[in-house]
């Protein structure tokens, strides 16, 4: 399993790429659900090989749109050590709602959760991402084979994500045709939601395309739409 999210499994891997992705670039999806437009999605990497910022603005389309839930913001930043990344702080809001925060206090092995006037510590698990680092990371550290496990956090608490490497296939999607690399989520016991990612193998390892299927059989895809150097 991966360390720091990435490390000791990677390491068991032949090929990997050494190159980090682009300083900046931005990315653009529209997220469905069950065939319908639902949302825009905009994300913006932006790093300088010893730190980094992610931005994922959320903004729903056609009726959703005039849902205050329709619209979303997240952010993480933190540093970047051997190529993976380190976290500093979370944020997460959604809608009118308040925002979600989670600070990574790697001195202290703390992590502080702020949510809705509540303020809560715990233990900073080692190798703790957050919902965008987790993601992102894979481009600074790309996966080759095996099973890809670190701790992530958010406002709400740490859960464990795991993904087994699926192989390669090619994608089509509305940015264009793309040789990606697929990842299925391993689930635990009582995990009843099903989770697919796609990245795009010779663009970075950047998300092409998550899929989750929950429960109830609802689908929720989000795709690339275009990317923006």
């Amino acid at each position: 399993m991966m360390r720091l999210a990435f490390v000791p499994a990677l390491a068991l891997c032949a090929g990997i790429a050494a190159a980090a992705p682009p300083a900046r670039v931005t990315l653009h999806y529209d997220v469905s659900q069950n065939g319908t437009a639902m949302v825009e999605v905009i994300e913006r990497l932006e790093h300088d090989a010893r730190s980094y910022r992610i931005d994922s603005e959320w903004q729903g389309k056609g009726l959703f749109a005039l849902l205050a839930r329709g619209k979303a913001r997240r952010s993480s930043e933190g540093s970047i050590e051997g190529r993976v990344l380190r976290p500093g702080v979370f944020r997460d809001r959604r809608g009118d709602d308040p925002e979600g925060v989670a600070r990574f206090d790697w001195g202290r092995k703390m992590l502080t959760r702020e949510r809705e006037g509540r303020v809560e510590t715990d233990p900073l698990p080692e190798g703790a991402q957050d919902r965008l680092s987790f993601i992102y990371g894979l481009a600074f550290f790309p996966p080759g084979r095996g099973e890809i496990s670190a701790p992530v956090a958010d406002a709400r608490g740490v859960s464990r994500h795991r993904y087994a490497v699926a192989g390669r296939e090619t994608l089509k999607t509305p940015a264009g045709e793309f040789e990606a690399l697929k990842l299925v989520k391993q689930r635990d016991p009582g995990d009843e939601r099903e989770t697919e990612i796609w990245l795009a193998a010779k663009r970075d390892f950047l998300p092409l395309r998550i899929l989750v299927v929950e429960k109830d059989g609802t689908r929720r895809d989000q795709v690339l739409t275009r990317i923006e150097p």
